[in-house]
């Protein structure tokens, strides 16, 4: 259940929290109070999208808080399966805090999407909002509320079908590959074994390019390599007086004749004679260097051709060989393809075949579960619409299958009533007025809240429209319900808030020189006195408390 709710900053709520009970919880408080907005901030608080605007004036972030005490071991486990980690066994804090710009989502502290925080809340409460039975006039809400009704059995088979229409989607696509004709196709072939005998000819390998750029990069500065080659030779040769070679020869003789006077020149001769060694080397390898460098005129006009041919196929078909070669590989499967066109044509016409045989089938099985559910939900809505103040009401709901299967299976659902006798039963939109389809909606979600276990529900003025006896019978079901589960009410009618089992008051009050709006608890005196309020508004005599205190002892009896 929801033990508490807390909102701060919040459009005209400055700072307000509640503490909520198990039973029927009703809040009541004058039009303008700020009844829509506190239901509002736990919409906030579940996800609904938020407005920069909420913000309180003057005020940097807004806060709204809820705390649920989970006594269900199947929710709780339920939970645990999307990660939820409690801290306190069976509690669950949910935070919602909207900064400029942003908001940040938390659940027993852990941060959480928007499409997690939906997930987490629809297992712990149900909302009512003033205009959801509005969505009764739709008929894609029908086939939803059934399927809710349905469950397990529902989604179990709902899942299969997903995955049946999947394949069938992928071998409609598949079989839509091959919609060209004949003369097509040819040109098709024909062109794609063009490009595969181009590339086949060239006779690529993955290597090559590298080797050869760096050939012609060194045929094509041959000139300039030898003449640089040949100069560094003369620097360092032996050959020259000027060349280093011969003077280092020169020193090494040098100090050779004096190393024996000195150990240290010893090393020192010794250092020079290593050096003259290595020069000598690199100048022979630079000698041998120059005699093997020949520029062979057709192998560079060769090499010049074999880059040109490879870049120019690359333009087409690759940034490199091993993209080229990858390409000629999908060609060819293409052209396989093509080749076997026919007979491929033929397979995917049959998987097709068989692909929609598995769908049609899901989705008879899903459509003869969905039947058989709305057998037994006629019955409880009839149920539940005779104790509202139907009388021989009449309720069915009528399957047509539509022309082509789609995700969510063939079947089209339409809420049939008559509510009157002698009436013809009609399609609901016909028929039902704001009144009647309120306490429709109500008895759909009475039967639901019992199918599955969520354990608080929420129903924001669900007496739309209705008055006297009707509205006596509402608060009796609203009773019946929070027999088994907690629910939060708010209403405008006596009738309603006198089957509070806690009445909390929601005003707006002018504190500091600003408008706040705050909430509390009535004791039961006080509870008299806003029952009182609401049926004589602002002439309050004894007769009017006189008739809110009846009131309040015949919803104890009638509980």
């Amino acid at each position: 259940m929801l033990r508490s709710l807390y909102v701060k900053n919040l459009a005209l709520i400055d700072e307000a929290g509640v503490e909520f009970q198990k039973g029927l919880n009703i809040l009541t408080g004058e039009t303008g109070a700020g009844k829509s907005l506190l239901m509002g901030s736990v919409d906030l608080a579940l996800g609904k999208k938020a407005d920069k605007e909420l913000i309180r004036k003057d005020e940097e972030y807004a806060l709204v808080e809820l705390i649920f005490e989970v006594e269900s071991p199947a929710i709780q486990q339920a939970l645990k399966g999307m990660d939820v980690v409690f801290e306190t066994e069976g509690e669950v804090l949910i935070t919602r805090k909207l900064v400029q710009g942003r908001s940040i989502s938390k659940v027993n502290g852990e941060t959480v999407s928007a499409a997690q925080l939906r997930q987490i809340t629809g297992l712990l409460l149900d909302i009512h909002g003033q205009h959801e039975h509005q969505s009764l006039l739709d008929k894609a809400k029908h086939l939803e509320i059934v399927d809710e009704f349905a469950g397990r059995k529902a989604d179990m088979v709902k899942e299969q079908l997903s995955k049946a229409y999947e394949a069938y989607a992928q071998a409609k696509g598949r079989l839509g590959e091959f919609a060209m004709d004949e003369e097509q196709r040819q040109r098709e072939c024909s062109f794609l074994e063009f490009e595969i005998k181009e590339i086949e000819e060239a006779q690529l390998q993955e290597d090559e390019e590298e080797h050869l750029t760096a050939w012609y990069k060194k045929a094509s500065n041959s000139r300039r390599i030898m003449e640089a080659v040949g100069h560094v030779h003369e620097c360092i040769s032996s050959d020259t007086s000027a060349g280093a070679g011969e003077q280092l020869g020169y020193a090494v003789k040098e100090i050779s004749s004096v190393a024996e006077y000195d150990e240290e020149l010893s090393d020192l001769s010794e250092q020079l004679s290593e050096v003259e060694s290595m020069l000598s080397d690199v100048s022979r390898e630079l000698s041998n260097y120059m005699q093997n460098l020949e520029f062979n005129e057709e192998e560079f006009l060769h090499t010049q051709e074999r880059l040109n041919l490879i870049h120019r196929l690359e333009d087409k078909y690759g940034a490199t060989i091993p993209d080229i070669l990858k390409y000629r590989e999908e060609k060819e499967e293409r052209l396989a393809f093509y080749q076997d066109y026919e007979v491929q044509k033929a397979r995917a016409e049959q998987v097709l075949v068989e692909r929609e045989k598995e769908l049609l089938a899901c989705c008879e099985e899903l459509s003869t579960v969905r039947k058989v559910a709305a057998k037994d939900l006629e019955k409880k809505i009839v149920q539940a619409l005779s104790e509202l103040n139907f009388l021989q009401v009449q309720f069915e709901i009528a399957f047509e299958q539509l022309e082509k299967p789609a995700r969510n299976g063939f079947d089209s659902a339409e809420f049939l009533i008559s509510t009157n006798p002698g009436e013809s039963i009609k399609p609901l939109e016909k028929i039902a007025s704001g009144g009647e389809l309120s306490r429709i909606m109500l008895a759909i979600k009475t039967i639901l809240s019992n199918q599955d276990g969520v354990e608080t529900l929420i129903f924001d003025e669900i007496d739309t429209g209705i008055s006297g006896i009707t509205a006596q019978l509402v608060a009796g079901k609203l009773s019946q319900i929070a027999k088994g589960c907690q629910v939060l009410c708010i209403t405008h009618l006596p009738q309603i808030a006198a089957m509070a089992d806690n009445h909390y008051l929601i005003e707006k009050k002018v504190i500091t020189g600003k408008t706040v709006t705050q909430i509390r608890e009535l004791g039961e005196e006080e509870s008299v006195g806003e029952l009182a309020r609401i049926i004589g508004g602002t002439q309050i005599t004894d007769t009017v408390l006189n008739s809110a205190k009846e009131m309040k002892e015949l919803a104890k009896r009638t509980k």
